[in-house]
């Protein structure tokens, strides 16, 4: 193992233990207000609204963030998203409207993009080689599979059996623990090309046309994600389920993302990543086309659970794929703007997801992802093809 990747190896535990904590907050608030908002009796476009809100600040700052990561390193961007995951939760807690949720989620969102952007480059970090970096990306994709499995579980529990501030609450005490956390990782300096006050325009990285092939795909994965983020309160709530029953549907598919990634861990070494993304964005397809028919709350979670694992496989993939694509001085402006990409086509989808479903079915969002999915198989093919 090479000399810094040894030097940080041993805090890697207390990495992913921030990862969990920070995305844990976002998590909480995002179930909490999609649930809020529908009892409060607003549309299913207003949770559309809300979904959308944890992508805007993101969009703004998720270059600035990996410009901080690249020159200041790990605790400076995270030290900044504890404090507005902080702020949104008091906000939340303390003055429960719909006004005052939106910034919520607003803050929420912008704070575990700016964190996660410093995690990843972090953990890059830690890897010895890329044959290393699938292994160390299925840990870090276990933080937020982890956080979605339990985050919603408790959510429903907790709303049920005392109300809706009891999830803000514990959404206002995990941005402590993640600080606390993320003080036991060791400082370090970047190096000094990489805490150049002119460092080349992010948008450079985009002349690269594996790296624009890259992006892509995963925009279409992450917002097929998206649309069963939306899809099954919505669903559940127009089928009667209670809370606890929606939070076990969207904790199945967590729970399944969190053991592929599991799996990902043991056999990274005998996985070709191009390959395992194009068989998950298939059985992605066929999953969210039939998901319509799925009976009753077992129904549900057995369909979540299948998607879980197609949507939860990817994320290491596409790190590790795009750590080796892009310098290592860099990595956090690629990070960055994979981040942003990211997070421009959440903005968008949900807010398309609300109108689709009001003016169609509520399954709608699902048929749409369904056929982009089948659609992006054609870059998929073409960034193997450049590979080779």
């Amino acid at each position: 193992m090479s000399e810094p990747a040894a030097s940080l190896r041993h805090a890697f535990h207390w990495l992913i233990a921030t990862l969990v904590a920070v995305h844990a907050c976002m998590a909480l608030t995002r179930v909490t207000a999609s649930l809020w908002v529908l009892n409060q009796g607003y549309g299913e476009w207003t949770v559309g609204v809300l979904l959308s809100l944890f992508a805007v600040a993101p969009l703004f700052l998720s270059l600035w963030a990996g410009r901080l990561a690249d020159r200041r390193g790990f605790h400076a961007p995270v030290g900044v998203g504890v404090a507005m995951a902080f702020g949104g939760a008091v906000l939340a807690l303390a003055w429960p409207t719909l006004t005052t949720i939106a910034l919520s989620c607003l803050a929420s969102g912008g704070a575990v993009s700016i964190a996660a952007v410093a995690i990843q480059r972090e953990a890059g970090l830690m890897a010895d080689g890329s044959g290393d970096l699938k292994r160390i990306f299925s840990w870090v994709a276990l933080g937020p599979a982890l956080s979605n499995a339990l985050s919603p579980v408790v959510a429903g529990l907790l709303i049920d059996g005392i109300g809706y501030r009891a999830g803000f609450a514990l959404a206002l005490l995990l941005p402590l623990l993640a600080w606390g956390l993320a003080s036991r990782v060791p400082r370090h300096m970047p190096p000094p090309a990489a805490k150049q006050e002119h460092q080349p325009a992010a948008w450079d990285l985009l002349r690269d046309p594996a790296l624009r092939r890259l992006l892509l795909l995963n925009v279409v994965l992450s917002t097929s994600w998206d649309a069963h983020s939306f899809v099954v309160p919505v669903l559940g709530h127009a089928r009667g389920l209670s809370a606890s029953s929606i939070g076990l549907v969207l904790g199945a598919f967590a729970v399944a993302a969190t053991l592929v990634r599991l799996a990902i861990v043991r056999y990274a070494a005998q996985l070709d990543e191009l390959k395992a993304l194009r068989a998950a964005m298939a059985l992605a397809a066929l999953t969210l086309a039939v998901y319509a028919w799925l009976p009753g709350t077992p129904g549900l979670m057995l369909g979540s659970a299948v998607l879980g694992l197609a949507l939860g496989s990817v994320q290491p993939m596409i790190l590790a794929t795009l750590h080796q694509v892009t310098p290592a001085q860099r990595h956090g402006q690629a990070l960055g703007l994979r981040m942003m990409v990211t997070n421009a086509a959440t903005i968008a989808m949900p807010l398309g997801f609300g109108a689709l479903a009001t003016a169609s079915v509520a399954v709608a969002p699902l048929w749409l992802m369904a056929a982009l999915l089948l659609a992006a198989q054609w870059p998929a093919r073409a960034l193997g093809a450049g590979r080779h």
